[in-house]
């Protein structure tokens, strides 16, 4: 029985620590649009710094994880739980990577004449950041509704994209500098398009450490 006490307590550790790591991350992306949006390149710069403990958490949560999987035979719901975290970590650090990809475009950008905000990707990193917040939220709640929401919520996402994308290949039409900075906007919808698909990922494995299956998403005709 102590021994089990112990992996419990282990397990609630791990749970705090993937919080605290999908609360960095989320601000990583929030930091980072807002950097874009106000070519902050204090903030930009700040964003590409605090990676460094976004990594560092991965590689905490990794090594617990794997000293769960040490320390006793785990049961089948043990089992699901460390091996979704092990997975969902791997997405957030990519999402905390997006955050930096971004925030290295916005250093470029402040030292061109750029001065477009760009309503699109606004609202772009501001769904992206919704997915993000809600998946962890899913997690934190155990919550299957918040699961579908955020899956679901991927094709608005998707949409902001294509948008962007339709934007930026007129302004590259257009040629001169604004044609240049129109491939560092794709690139940066790009960036979050791709973190909307890894919180999609976070929120199936939260489906998977719940249910003991995984997701099955439905396409409506």
């Amino acid at each position: 029985m102590k021994l089990r006490s112990r992996f419990e307590r282990e397990l609630e550790l791990l749970n705090t620590e993937l919080i605290e790591m999908g609360n960095a991350v989320e601000a990583s992306i929030e930091s980072a649009i807002e950097a874009l949006l106000n070519l902050d390149t204090e903030l930009a710069k700040n964003v590409i710094e605090q990676d460094i403990e976004i990594d560092q958490l991965e590689k905490d949560i990794e090594s617990r994880c794997l000293r769960l999987l040490l320390q006793q035979q785990p049961v089948a719901s043990d089992l699901r739980i460390i091996s979704s975290t092990l997975k969902m970590i791997t997405d957030m650090e990519r999402i905390g990577d997006y955050s930096v990809d971004i925030a290295d475009i916005t250093l470029f950008l402040s030292e061109t004449q750029y001065e477009s905000k760009h309503g699109l990707l606004q609202g772009m990193g501001e769904s992206a950041v919704k997915m993000v917040r809600e998946s962890i939220d899913a997690f934190v709640k155990k919550d299957i509704e918040t699961v579908k929401s955020v899956i679901e919520y991927d094709d608005v996402v998707d949409d902001y994209f294509n948008q962007s994308r339709t934007i930026a290949i007129d302004m590259i039409r257009r040629g001169g500098t604004e044609g240049e900075i129109a491939l560092d906007l794709m690139m940066v919808a790009r960036y979050l398009e791709r973190i909307g698909d890894h919180a999609e990922n976070i929120a199936e494995w939260v489906y998977y450490s719940i249910e003991g299956e995984h997701f099955v998403k439905e396409y409506k005709d």
